[in-house]
C-alpha cells in the first residue's frame, strides 16, 4: 500500500525577521518552504519545554509551516498523560497556531506511536509527503528491512519535486562518542540516497548537535538534543563542518529555489550554527 500521507527569544525573533526581511523576493519566484526540526525531544523536562518556548517564539520572525521530529519523540512511559506531558504541553503554542509535526520513529519510541494523530504518521513506520517543491522521505532505522528499502527507491526514483529530504533516526554519519555512524545502515540506504539526488539527511539518536561535511554530495545533520543532551559527547572528526554539546539545541531550515539555508538555536536563544547548502540533482 503506498503511504502518504512570549516573549522569551525576543531577540532570536528580532535577527529572525530581520534575515527574513533582508532575503530578496520576487513576483517570480516560488514561495519558499519554512520548517523547524527536532529530535531525541520527549523526556518532558524543563528544557524541552525552554526549547519549545524558543520555537514559538521565532514564529512571527520565521514562520515555519512544519516541525520535523527525527525520532525518540517520547521517553520512558508513554501512556495518554504522557503524550500530554511530552509532546502537547511543550509545543503548546505551535500547534495552537496550526502547525503540524511529522514524526519518525526513534528506538525509544513504541511502534504503536505512529497511530498518535499528533505524530502525523498515518499510522505507518514508514512515509512519505510533499509541501511545495520539497519531497520528504521518512524512514523506520528501527528495522530497514527489504520492503522498506524497496519502497524508497521507488518512492525517491517517482519523486517529481526539485528537492528531495529524507529523515530518520540513526545518523549514516556522526562524530558522537556514544553512538556515532551507523555504518550497517549507510551500506543499505547511503546509495538509494545519493543516486536519486538527496540533498540533505536529517537524523538524531546522538544527543548533540553536527553538521557534516557533505558526504558523496550530501550534507548530514544530527539534531538529537532537543530534549535529552549528552555534554561533552561530541569528539569532532574529518567528517565534521560544525557540532555543538553545550545546550538543547533545535533547527530553522527554509528552502527558496536552488538554495536551503539553516540556523540552529539553543534553548537560550544563541545562534549555534548557520549556513546555507544547494540542491542536488540525480545522478
Amino acid at each position: 500500500m503506498r503511504k502518504l500521507l512570549v516573549s522569551v527569544g525576543g531577540a532570536v525573533g528580532i535577527l529572525l525577521a530581520w534575515i527574513a526581511a533582508a532575503q530578496p523576493q520576487s513576483a517570480a519566484s516560488p514561495e519558499p518552504l519554512r520548517f523547524a526540526v527536532i529530535g531525541d525531544n520527549g523526556n518532558g523536562g524543563k528544557p524541552q519545554y525552554e526549547v519549545g518556548e524558543q520555537m514559538a517564539a521565532a514564529l512571527p520572525g520565521f514562520p515555519y509551516e512544519l516541525v520535523l521530529m527525527v525520532g525518540d519523540n517520547l521517553y520512558g512511559r508513554q501512556e495518554r498523560q504522557d503524550f500530554i506531558d511530552k509532546f502537547e504541553r511543550p509545543y503548546a503554542a505551535i500547534l495552537g497556531a496550526g502547525i503540524p509535526f511529522f514524526a519518525a520513529l526513534g528506538n525509544h519510541d513504541r511502534p504503536s506511536n505512529r497511530d498518535y494523530s499528533g505524530f502525523n504518521m498515518g499510522g505507518e513506520r514508514y512515509y512519505t509527503f510533499a509541501r511545495k517543491n520539497v519531497r520528504f522521505v521518512v524512514l523506520d532505522t528501527n528495522l530497514l528491512d527489504p520492503p522498506q528499502i524497496a519502497w524508497a527507491e521507488q518512492t525517491l526514483k517517482q519523486a517529481t519535486e526539485g528537492w528531495k529530504i529524507a529523515y530518520f533516526h540513526h545518523p549514516l554519519y556522526s562524530s558522537g562518542s556514544r553512538h556515532g555512524s551507523n555504518v550497517e545502515l549507510r551500506v543499505l540506504i547511503e546509495p538509494l540516497l545519493v543516486r536519486y539526488g538527496v540533498s540533505v539527511v536529517f537524523s538524531g539518536h546522538d544527543h548533540n548537535y553536527e553538521r557534516t561535511k557533505p558526504q558523496k554530495g550530501i550534507t548530514y545533520f544530527v539534531e538529537g538534543s532537543s530534549g535529552q543532551l549528552r555534554r561533552g559527547d561530541m569528539a569532532a572528526t574529518e567528517i565534521t563542518a560544525s557540532s555543538f554539546d553545550l545546550d538543547q539545541t533545535f533547527m530553522l531550515v527554509e528552502i527558496h529555489g536552488e538554495e536551503l539555508t539553516f540556523r540552529t538555536l539553543s534553548r537560550a536563544g544563541r545562534l549555534v550554527d548557520s549556513g546555507s547548502i544547494r540542491r542536488r540533482t540525480a545522478e
